[in-house]
């Protein structure tokens, strides 16, 4: 009781905004339920910026949300049959991901872009878009407007690659006999699923391929999204590393602690993933799990709303230039990788 005293207001303006947000994003996939909701967010704090007594709910949505949304994203997931047809894309992927980190993080330096935006830039822009976010920001202590700005970057290049890689996949060459070649292409360079998925489908409206390019782009992009795990990890084991050398001779005695930088909502993912692999393979409907993995896009999008209502949508826009920049270095960088690669294994 005493959770909904504090919390309840704040709840319910994230759902109110969500749920609309949620269906306009089913019916406009490039664009997505949680760019919607994080961009209403904004507009609503322009005009309400005392949120009062809302402000404890908003905070709880925009973190505990946010961190359940992730785990719920696990039974999505089945290992094994991920594992098994990603093994020819595997090497695109680990090439890929790595040219988005180097990246972003040379531009970091460079550029003198904070270090929380850039992360989570170079992790959103390699892995998988929003959830990739979701999952590191919690990691590495990202603030709201953090988080809002990487998302809109984000979102501007999925739309960007949505629209123009059918065009650029035709104008490479790409065989239009079979949607493999493409499929392929789309789960390694485009960064959110929504995206792969339009993509990958216009291709195959494109040269009647039926569903061939999307089986192939979502399973490569599944494949990705398991990148997830280690990357988040090494997030925070390097920011506890880093708060360890911080500290003072006093505190450092007491060594690290592996307890303290595990995020333990990573931990529940795997095991929510470990959960599907081992039912699917006992027979039971891949089905059963659509319900927590639909719940789990839900609550990406709630937890966006809060993030949006907490921005400061000026100060995004001040400082939007330098981010957009390292956004478009990543893309690139994946782009041309994965084309090299795809090129050097005779994929394409």
């Amino acid at each position: 009781m005493d959770f909904l005293k504090k919390n309840g207001t704040g709840l319910l303006v994230c759902f109110l905004i969500a749920l609309p947000s949620w269906l306009l994003g089913k019916k406009f996939p490039i664009v997505g339920g949680a760019v919607i909701a994080i961009l209403l967010g904004m507009m609503i704090t322009l005009v309400w910026k005392e949120k009062g007594g809302a402000q404890p709910g908003i905070k709880w949505t925009s973190k505990i949300i946010l961190q359940s949304a992730v785990v719920l994203l696990g039974f999505g997931m089945n290992l094994n049959v991920v594992l098994q047809t990603g093994k020819e894309s595997l090497p695109i992927i680990v090439c890929t991901i790595t040219t988005s980190l180097v990246i972003a993080w040379v531009l970091h330096r460079v550029m003198h872009i904070h270090g929380n935006t850039a992360t989570l830039i170079g992790v959103g822009s390699s892995i998988c878009g929003g959830s990739a976010i979701a999952a590191a920001a919690p990691v590495v202590g990202a603030d709201d407007n953090e988080v809002a700005q990487s998302i809109s970057v984000i979102f501007f290049f999925n739309v960007l690659a949505a629209i123009f890689f059918p065009m650029l996949g035709h104008a490479l060459g790409f065989t239009t006999t079979d949607g493999s070649a493409f499929g392929v292409f789309a789960g390694t360079a485009i960064n959110d699923t929504s995206s792969v998925t339009a993509a990958a489908a216009t291709w195959d409206s494109m040269w009647n391929l039926g569903s061939a390019t999307l089986d192939k782009a979502v399973t490569v992009k599944l494949t990705r999204t398991l990148a997830i795990i280690p990357i988040t990890l090494g997030l925070a084991l390097y920011r506890a590393r880093g708060e360890k050398q911080a500290e003072g001779p006093e505190q450092k005695s007491g060594g690290f602690s592996l307890k303290r930088a595990f995020p333990m909502f990573l931990l529940y993912f795997v095991i929510a993933s470990v959960i599907t692999t081992v039912c699917t393979s006992m027979g039971v409907p891949a089905a059963v799990f659509a319900p927590l993995k639909e719940l789990s896009k839900f609550f990406i999008v709630m937890a966006m709303a809060a993030i949006g209502l907490s921005s400061n949508v000026v100060e995004l826009i001040r400082s939007g230039g330098k981010p957009i920049l390292l956004g478009a270095c990543c893309w690139a960088g994946i782009t041309v990788v994965s084309l090299l690669m795809q090129h050097v294994m005779g994929i394409w």
